[in-house]
Order: structure tokens, then sequence, then C-alpha cells
């Protein structure tokens, strides 16, 4: 506080000393002090929320250039589908959620069996290598690999969806159980979520990939 001193004289002579105190009350004090701290609760909730919005904003970047890069692979191996070392027909599962063909994907000239499957919200990529003469293909030595979670797929949007020869982009995809022969078109759909309760809302990824060794309408 400050204070400011004035001088009077007496009759006596004697000088006489009155102060005239200026500066905050206690009230005073404790309202400034409470009013700072609402402000700097605010400020810091403001903080947090922006961080949190380029935190997930950041991750769902990350998460679309991760589900680009996987439908490309994908893509890659359903389009190269073809018989099996054995001779079995090319596509061997054909549901929403899961389907497993033969393939050389990585030109070796091996066809593994590969599946792709959804369940519970995660989509796993298996691979059977086969062995022998003729070759085997042996569920037993099958590799998993998980790659990707938050897949927010429902009985709306299927992970597969089969077309036959008719289709222009616009046709209802084959009823199941799909008839193996005739599926000439698959539609790979991915939705994903970072996280299920912030924003931003899933977004779904999707290929349309026409199986090249099997097409008839050239």
């Amino acid at each position: 506080m400050f204070f400011h001193q004035i001088r009077f004289s007496n009759k006596s002579g004697a000088p006489i000393i009155r102060s005239n105190k200026s500066g905050m009350t206690l009230a005073e004090t404790l309202i400034a002090i409470s009013i700072f701290i609402v402000i700097m609760v605010v400020v810091g909730t403001f903080e947090v929320n922006v961080f949190s919005y380029q935190k997930y904003a950041a991750g769902s970047l990350e998460t679309a250039q991760d589900a680009q890069a996987l439908l490309k692979v994908i893509t890659k191996e359903i389009r190269s589908m073809a018989p099996s070392g054995n001779g079995a027909y090319p596509l061997v599962v054909a549901s929403t959620s899961t389907i497993s063909f033969f393939s050389d994907a990585n030109g070796d000239g091996v066809v593994e069996q590969i599946t792709y499957t959804l369940l519970n919200k995660v989509l796993y990529r298996a691979v059977i290598i086969p062995s022998g003469s003729p070759a085997v293909y042996n569920p037993a030595t099958q590799s998993t690999t998980t790659l990707v979670m938050n897949v927010r797929n429902d009985a709306s949007l299927p992970t597969f969806q089969y077309f036959d020869e008719n289709y222009d982009g616009t046709t209802q995809p084959l009823a199941q159980p799909v008839s193996l022969p005739v599926v000439r078109s698959i539609k790979v759909s991915l939705t994903l979520d970072v996280d299920p309760n912030r924003s931003p809302l899933p977004i779904t990824y999707a290929a349309v990939i026409q199986l090249r060794n099997l097409k008839t309408n050239l």
C-alpha cells in the first residue's frame, strides 16, 4: 500500500501527521485473484481443445494415408488373382467380411492363398504358402497379420461386395451367397475412425477392382 503524509501544525506548533491511504482492500484483492484464475482456466481449456483437435486431425491424416496405401496393396493382390498351384479356382471365399483367393502377389512364381477378414473391427491378412508338388495349401502353415483397427464397416456398407460382368458403376452387388464363377469385379470399402468418441467423423475409402485374369467383357 502507498502512504501520502500531510503535515499540519496545531496551536502549540507541534506537527500533526495524518495518513491518506490509497490501494486495494482485501476483498478487492480476492476478487482480482478470482478473475485471474477464471481467465487462466478458460485459456488453458482452449489450449487443450486446440491441441486435441490438432492431434486427432493429424491422426486422421495418417489414417487416410495408411488406408490409401493399404487399398493399393489389396487392389494389386486381388487384381492378379489366378488359379492355385494345383489348378484350383482363383476365388475361394466371397463373403461380405472375408475374401480368400489365390495370387502371386509378389511375383516370385509361387501362387499363395491370401485371405482378408474383418473381425471385431479389425482387418486381418492371412497367407498360406504352398508346399509340395502338386501344391498343397495347409491351413496349419497360415501366417496372419493385423492390418488396421477401428474399421467401422457394418451391414449397411460391407467390406467386400461382388459384381458380375454387367457392372457399370451403379449396379447392385451380387446377393449372398455369391456364385464364385460369375464374379468379375470386387469392391473393397474401409470405413475408418481414429477415435469414435471424437471428431472428425468416420471416413470411407473404397476401390473397385476388376479381376484381370477372369475378365470376359473385353
